[in-house]
């Protein structure tokens, strides 16, 4: 089974004391955000989860104790935008600490195994098309040789995401634009020995040299554990992803970066109000048990193939 650590929050940021615990204790349990009572019981043993991804904004309180997860295998995905504090508030400086982070992650684990994104991309007066480019271009400079791949994506105008944005003045792009911003890109990442991927856009730009991404990605997990997997696409997931179906593990509305452009949190006091629920030792993430809840324990199985098949050895 393949562990989303996570789309709903930044749980190597805030919440990795957590996440040791269960990977000790060999379970957590998440609650389901379409039906608050119903809880499932997940399995962490590491003859089931055939891999971890991680989404973060800052690992680094993850970076000394990653020995832990010796008996895993994982990879993560890792947002660095040029955004600054009236967008990404939570975040710390990130030419004095988050590419040094950046670094340090790639050489304890390897650079196919840590992708950057740059996303989403969003245009206002402040965030213009030539301040992407340069910033995209000096963040680039700075990861040659701790990245191979870099995953880019344009804000979804959401109605949770408009109201975050509210007074930010972004400004709707037309597919040209985008186009043009992405050549852009790509010139920069091919100098930088990147390889560009979108996320979730139906865009086609292939011609560019720009290829649809999956961040659960079939080929790149299959690098990783060294065998072929059985994994079918996540049909949680919007239209455009490629992603493979995975076990998600966040809590919404918990985390603390505070990104104006999240789809995951709409209201500070509702952050505010579950971060206060913390225990490192819960098998629950920001949330306790309640006399209506029901716990199912979630049938978890390997997705690996261990057996080749004819066409593995032609």
């Amino acid at each position: 089974m393949l562990l989303s650590v996570s789309r709903r929050t930044d749980i190597p940021n805030y919440y990795s004391e957590w996440f040791f615990n269960r990977i000790k204790e060999g379970f957590l349990q998440v609650r389901n955000p379409m039906n608050e009572h119903q809880i499932s019981k997940i399995d962490l043993s590491p003859e089931v989860i055939d891999c971890i991804i991680f989404w973060t904004k800052n690992p680094a309180p993850m970076l000394e104790r990653l020995d832990e997860l010796k008996d895993y295998k994982f990879y993560f995905q890792f947002t660095l935008t040029g955004y600054g504090k009236d967008m990404e508030p939570g975040l710390p400086n990130k030419r004095e600490e988050l590419i040094p982070t950046f670094k340090r992650l790639s050489e304890k684990i390897g650079s196919d195994k840590v992708i950057w994104r740059y996303d989403p991309i969003l245009l206002n007066e402040k965030y213009s098309r030539e301040y992407h480019i340069k910033t995209f271009g000096e963040i680039a400079d700075s990861l040659n040789g701790y990245t191979e791949r870099v995953v880019i994506s344009f804000v979804d105008l959401y109605a949770k995401t408009m109201r975050n944005t509210a007074g930010l003045n972004v400004k709707r792009m037309t597919e040209a634009e985008m186009i043009g911003m992405i050549k852009g890109m790509v010139k920069i990442a091919n100098r930088n020995h990147m390889e560009i991927e979108t996320c979730t856009e139906q865009i086609e730009l292939s011609h560019i040299g720009v290829r649809h991404g999956s961040c659960i990605d079939r080929e790149l997990i299959e690098k990783i554990i060294g065998c072929k997997i059985a994994g079918t696409k996540d049909k949680n997931q919007r239209a455009g992803c490629g992603c493979l179906e995975s076990v998600e593990v966040g809590t919404y509305h918990t985390c603390e970066n505070g990104c104006k452009y999240c789809y995951a949190n709409f209201s500070d006091e509702k952050v505010e109000r579950n971060v206060r629920q913390y225990d490192v030792n819960s098998p629950l993430l920001c949330t306790s048990i309640g006399p209506k809840d029901k716990i199912t324990e979630r049938k978890m199985k390997s997705l690996k193939e261990e057996q080749l098949n004819l066409f593995d050895v032609l």
